[in-house]
């Protein structure tokens, strides 16, 4: 749309008392972690197994990135067609050692990810960090929950090491690290006992805070998943395991939006979490019945997550996405789901929020549903193209254009 169009659309909203200009201002100031791994579809640079954990990246659309330096060049593009300044969110099995050798997981160390800190610098970009306890030998059937005690010795060491590595980010880039753990493990049948393995699940965990590392820096989270494919019946860190743990030990708990059940809404639990937290953590995402890595959607759970994130304040929520789609061009996936939960967060900027508010506590129900209903075809796609241009990138009609000229010119050559 237009820079007309803008000002019409300016005029508009302000005769709402919404300030357009403030609402672009605020969303400058939002920055979502963009996952790496939708670049290969979670396959890393380890040469490891396949994919496995309960999750999978379905389809296979040519030019998924082979490679460190095919990977950051794709994070490059994918940027160049974002508004915003923003983070990288990077797993463990993407470590880059100097010598070319992988390094086994309970041995990494923070010069194994040298050039990612040396990538994010240039660019002025933050790192977060996750451990992988998946797609390896030793996660076949358990890994922080496992029975055998060198295992989970094992996967104890590997989450302490990527303390020492959040750590390092945070102390480079002079910005926070949230490093979060997520675990496969859990039974495809029902278990005859559920207490045993969270037990063990908690001795890992509490092993794991013991390691000395500043808080102020690396801000530590825990995600549960409602189920996996191979464990249906029972996974060992569920929410109310997590949810519990994060509490008593002043730890952050992340709400992954596709690992619950298909009726149960992430943006309903946003507040009630931050209520007895000062932050919570998030992993958007787009769940299809029983898949949760779906790219996001402009829909309606993905701007009631950015309701709940603007009325909360968006500096108590860490938001990251997480999916990963192999069927569709792999940076037109990055750059949908990350525009769209910009454009989700923009709109909740436009909406006036104290006004709707009022109306809840007057109980006004029915001006209040005519105000939300009226809001959905106000002209905020006008303010997102000029907050683009602004941006300097394209804007909505045009980004399109640029995926097609890269696939045409880099992507199709990768065989």
């Amino acid at each position: 749309m237009s820079e007309n169009a803008y000002m019409l659309a300016k005029n508009y909203y302000a005769g709402f008392g919404i300030d357009t200009e403030a609402a672009m201002d605020e969303l400058e100031n939002i920055s979502i972690s963009m996952h790496c791994w939708q670049g290969d579809d979670v396959q890393g640079f380890e040469n490891s197994d396949a994919l496995s954990g309960g999750i999978q990246a379905t389809g296979s659309y040519p030019g998924k990135a082979r490679n460190p330096q095919e990977l950051m060049a794709d994070i490059d593009k994918v940027l160049s067609l974002i508004p915003g300044k923003h983070r990288i969110n990077l797993h463990a099995i993407y470590a880059i050692p100097e010598n070319g050798k992988v390094v086994e997981r309970n041995k990494l160390r923070p010069e194994d990810f040298s050039a990612w800190v040396e990538f994010a610098r240039e660019r002025g970009l933050g790192i977060d960090f996750n451990p992988t306890l998946f797609s390896h030998p030793l996660s076949k059937e358990a890994t922080l929950s496992s029975e055998k005690e060198d295992i989970r010795h094992f996967w104890v060491e590997h989450v302490q090491a990527c303390l020492k590595i959040s750590e390092y980010f945070a102390n480079e880039l002079n910005t926070y690290c949230c490093m979060n753990i997520w675990i496969p493990d859990g039974f495809k049948n029902i278990p005859a006992d559920r207490s045993a393995p969270r037990a063990r699940l908690k001795k890992s965990l509490d092993e794991i805070l013991a390691t000395k590392y500043d808080r102020s820096k690396v801000k530590v989270c825990v995600e549960s998943k409602v189920f996996g494919i191979g464990m249906e019946s029972y996974t060992v860190g569920s929410h109310e395991f997590y949810m519990n743990y994060a509490a008593k030990n002043g730890i952050l708990c992340l709400l992954d939006n596709g690992h619950y059940h298909p009726q149960e809404y992430v943006s309903d639990k946003i507040s009630s979490m931050l209520l007895f937290s000062n932050q919570v953590a998030l992993h958007v995402t787009r769940p299809v019945r029983w898949d949760s890595d779906h790219v996001i959607s402009l829909d309606d759970e993905t701007k009631a997550i950015a309701n709940e994130i603007v009325r909360a304040g968006a500096e108590r929520v860490l938001i990251a996405t997480d999916y990963f789609d192999a069927s569709i061009n792999r940076i037109a996936a990055w750059v949908i789901g990350m525009r769209n939960l910009q454009k989700a967060l923009l709109s909740a900027l436009l909406f006036p929020q104290k006004e709707a508010g009022k109306l809840q506590e007057e109980r006004n129900f029915t001006k209040l549903f005519a105000l939300q209903e009226s809001f959905k075809t106000y002209p905020i796609g006008a303010v997102w193209d000029e907050f683009c241009r602004r941006n300097n990138v394209p804007v909505e009609n045009e980004w399109f254009n640029e995926v097609e000229k890269y696939e045409n010119t880099v992507l199709s050559k990768r065989v």
